[in-house]
């Protein structure tokens, strides 16, 4: 009897533990950055502190259509950490984007002149605009490539260079996220 009951209820608690375990987008960035629940008294930022914070891109997704998953990792940093108690006012957050990346900044027009279809990157770029990220495009990379700064969104703003940019923001007191 015992263990008919208990049976009963490891399957009755079984889709909650799947939804549990399901990455939910938000609350910062709606539509993109989904994160999972982690245990309460995870070792987190600590709150009322301000932090500056920059990520290095270098690399695209495998396919020209593809949302570039390094780039959703910002998403992702400000949702855990606004889901776990963080304000967003405690955080300053820049990108640094360089090497193959770069395709990925273009405005929808340039980027389908290259590959016949809408960056998939624009909307999460306004997006993280709206949240305060700054964006930094290594201009070695864009005159290497061809990208030209009229063709770039409008949230992007170019660097002299990838190194220059990550000089210039540990200069600043920014913490880099090397990947």
């Amino acid at each position: 009897m015992f263990f008919r009951n208990g049976l009963i209820v490891l399957i009755l608690l079984s889709p909650v533990s799947l939804l549990a375990a399901e990455a939910r987008s938000g609350p910062i960035i709606s539509n993109f950055g989904p994160v999972y629940e982690v245990p309460e008294g995870a070792w987190n930022l600590e709150k009322g502190k301000a932090y500056k914070v920059s990520m290095d891109v270098s690399a695209t997704a495998d396919f020209s259509g593809d949302l570039n998953r390094r780039i959703e990792s910002a998403a992702r940093f400000l949702n855990m950490h606004a889901r776990n108690g963080i304000e967003m006012e405690d955080i300053d957050f820049a990108i640094v984007v360089h090497g193959s990346a770069g395709k990925d900044l273009l405005k929808d027009a340039a980027y389908e002149a290259r590959f016949d279809e809408v960056n998939p990157n624009t909307p999460m770029l306004s997006d993280l605009a709206g949240a305060g990220v700054k964006v930094y495009l290594c201009g070695q990379t864009a005159a290497h490539r061809g990208l030209a700064a009229e063709d770039l969104h409008p949230a992007v703003t170019m660097a002299l260079s990838a190194m220059t940019a990550h000089v210039r923001l540990q200069s600043e007191g920014y913490t880099l996220i090397p990947f």
